[in-house]
């Protein structure tokens, strides 16, 4: 089987669980370097506590045939992320890749929900757009130094249809709107630097956390219509999936052309002949 991404560099943030870690699957399947960032880097042993890890991500990607390097970051912290790119520039002095993945705001959304913005505390906002919207922004800069003077490297990302139609709150939604035009006025800087700035919208990723907050749903009858589909788990897709169409993305050498566009998951999964884990 052939590894087009062998002796790529790759970054994907927030990978202890769910989108992240299958993204960083995804990547070691097509053979790249999968750097992982994330604040629990062994199991958590606590009852209640959500699993994941880096070293479980690790073991994880290598079996997928990728070398997996953890590190421990706290996106908040822009001194942590700064010693994250100190230490790739260290290591391989390239980067081709970066999967801006990392999000603190599930738990808070999942808390306020069916509540109008005005009955939750203006820290809503920054529980959503801080270790989110903002941390991208950080990486993305940290990222196209290393990549712009290569004349070459691929910026992703995650975004949602959340930032086109209401969903998860107003902080939500704004904070993914941002994304995409993160991704879009990145690209028009980064074009004459050959480097490609994308925003991707994965469908419904059945992780951790979202079947959490579906089964919370369920019992407590939130939502009504609108969220009759992630109750019923309708065409969901794998975290891997995502992982996969990014992977494609990444070895396609014509993938400039898409540059400062929002790439649907689904889309590019047609686009590159790609199925799902279950092989859908």
């Amino acid at each position: 089987m052939t590894k087009p991404l062998e002796g790529k560099v790759t970054v994907v943030t927030g990978a202890t669980r769910g989108l992240g870690k299958g993204i960083a699957i995804g990547l070691g399947e097509a053979g790249a370097t999968v750097y992982i960032t994330g604040r629990s880097l062994d199991p958590a042993t606590g009852e209640g506590q959500l699993s994941g890890s880096l070293k479980e991500t690790e073991a994880a990607v290598e079996a997928a045939g990728g070398l997996c390097i953890p590190v421990q970051v706290d996106h908040s912290d822009d001194a942590q992320v700064r010693s994250l790119f100190d230490r790739i520039q260290a290591d391989f002095g390239q980067l081709d890749l970066l999967v801006n993945n990392v999000y603190a705001g599930v738990q808070t959304i999942m808390n306020a929900q069916g509540r109008p913005f005005w009955e939750s505390e203006p820290s809503f906002w920054d529980a959503c757009n801080n270790v989110g919207l903002r941390s991208h922004y950080v990486t993305s800069v940290l990222a196209a130094r290393m990549m712009t003077p290569r004349q070459q490297g691929l910026i992703c990302t995650i975004s949602s249809w959340g930032g086109l139609s209401y969903i998860f709150g107003v902080p939500y939604g704004v904070g993914k709107s941002g994304c995409d035009r993160l991704a879009a006025d990145m690209a028009v800087e980064l074009k004459p630097y050959n480097v490609t700035s994308l925003s991707i919208w994965p469908g419904i990723v059945g992780t951790e956390q979202m079947s959490s907050m579906v089964d919370q749903m369920a019992a407590s009858e939130t939502g009504d219509r609108q969220f009759s589909g992630f109750r019923e788990r309708y065409n969901w897709e794998t975290p891997l999936l995502t992982g996969r169409a990014i992977a494609a993305l990444a070895a396609d050498p014509t993938v400039m052309q898409h540059t400062g566009r929002v790439q649907i998951v689904a889309e590019l999964a047609q686009r590159y002949g790609l199925v799902d884990e279950d092989g859908t």
